[in-house]
């Protein structure tokens, strides 16, 4: 076929897989506007990186694979549809009728493929969604991450994600959630939710809720590619800087938060030397234009110049906190929640000392807001030690091991419980 006529650049099955990895998304959003199904677009796309496999190592990579991708997709589709023998019923809805050349294509991808993208974030981070099917389809459709490394990121089997990946494909359908970019007086709200999917995905892979790792690197990684995505596709939006700033930030310290064993290391113990200075460097001046923008300033720059005092200091003695105190009661303002007022006193002990944090952790704990949060009766604990409240402390230790789930942080508690002199019971 014409568009198999590329350069002749060697292509294997390494090859194939990172053509996957950067143009699924793109590829797929253009299918699901050809073919108007989000199903048949995902088959199609997938017939086509067979296709792909079979025909690139003797042929070449094309000149622009995406196109080439979406170009056999939707030809792929077509025959699949006239094999059902459905074609006169799904007919009306392609939008190009007959066969195309990868002129054809070409001449009109480039303008909409970003329009198609975002259409596609959109959609798979719709509020009609419930978040979980929002993180899922997203990773699935957007990232191109497979059904299995979605349920492993999630701890879920592979059958319950398949589920929920088709749950969220008929609520699309059956709701008739519109592939389209919100209108101007919807946009700020609906930028929040795939914000909020994106902060989601990172969290779970910066710190994994559950299980034996506390990293999980390819969802970190995802995480900020779709960031990176959402600011080409909207620049000059300081929310979506900001949260990019903010992963940047946390991500620089991933060499330094664990032990070759997989232990924490605090970020007070962390070796800044295993700090990534290019992805600080990226994260601070991102967090400065936000803060430094005309537009409204969002809770991701605000924690984002939080972390971004945390990544400049040059040993933990001469972190700023009273500064850090100050940014987070401006967080307070325009996220308050229990987690924020904790991270709070957390940096007020810092600043006041440990009583004064102690009685803003008793007034939170009083309000029963975080009763299952292990980090509340941790960070109550580490109080009390400093407080020499020995007795108290050991409770405290012992209450958030009950909660905690993931098994670095149960250690972590066991060694602070133990240098109390007290080992913790087995489960």
């Amino acid at each position: 076929m014409d568009s198999a006529q590329p350069p002749k650049i060697p292509v294997t099955a390494r090859t194939i897989e990172q053509v996957f990895r950067t143009e699924a998304g793109r590829a797929l959003a253009t299918l699901i506007r050809f073919l108007n199904d989000f199903d048949l677009a995902e088959d199609a796309l997938q017939e086509a990186f067979t296709a792909a496999l079979q025909q690139w190592p003797s042929h070449g990579l094309p000149a622009n694979p995406r196109a080439w991708l979406v170009q056999v997709g939707r030809h792929r589709a077509i025959d699949q549809l006239r094999r059902q023998q459905n074609f006169g019923r799904k007919q009306p809805w392609l939008v190009i009728e007959g066969a195309a050349t990868t002129c054809d294509i070409l001449a009109e991808y480039e303008t909409p493929v970003a329009d198609d993208l975002l259409r596609l974030i959109f959609t798979c981070c719709h509020p009609a969604l419930n978040l979980e099917a929002r993180v899922a389809l997203t990773l699935r459709a957007v990232c191109g991450l497979t059904t299995e490394s979605i349920a492993r990121a999630f701890l879920v089997s592979n059958e319950t994600m398949a589920q929920r990946l088709v749950r969220a494909k008929q609520k699309i359908r059956v709701a008739k959630i519109p592939y389209e970019t919100p209108a101007t007086d919807q946009l700020d709200s609906r930028i929040e939710d795939v914000l909020a999917v994106i902060y989601l995905v990172f969290t779970e892979g910066y710190a994994v809720t559950t299980g034996e790792d506390l990293i999980r690197e390819d969802l970190c990684t995802e995480a900020i590619r779709l960031a990176r995505h959402l600011i080409s596709l909207m620049p000059g939006r300081t929310d979506s800087q900001g949260l990019l700033a903010l992963m940047l930030l946390h991500d620089a310290r991933r060499a330094a938060r664990t032990t070759i064993a997989g232990d924490i290391v605090l970020l007070e113990d962390q070796d800044r030397t295993l700090w990534n200075q290019q992805l600080i460097a990226e994260g601070v001046a991102l967090v400065e234009a936000a803060l430094h923008s005309p537009q409204r300033i969002s809770r991701y720059a605000v924690q984002a110049a939080i972390a971004a005092l945390h990544v400049e200091a040059p040993q933990p003695a001469l972190t700023d906190w009273p500064q850090i105190v100050g940014l987070y009661e401006v967080l307070l303002r325009l996220q308050p929640t229990p987690v924020v007022e904790l991270n709070h006193a957390v940096a007020v002990s810092m600043v006041d000392g440990p009583a004064a944090a102690l009685n803003l952790i008793e007034a939170l704990a009083a309000r029963g807001g975080l009763s299952d949060y292990h980090l509340l009766p941790a960070a109550r604990a580490d109080l009390l030690r400093r407080l020499d409240r020995h007795a108290e402390a050991r409770d405290a230790y012992l209450q958030a091991l009950a909660l905690v789930k993931l098994a670095p942080e149960r250690r972590l508690l066991a060694r602070r419980l133990a240098a109390l002199g007290e080992i913790p019971r087995a489960n």
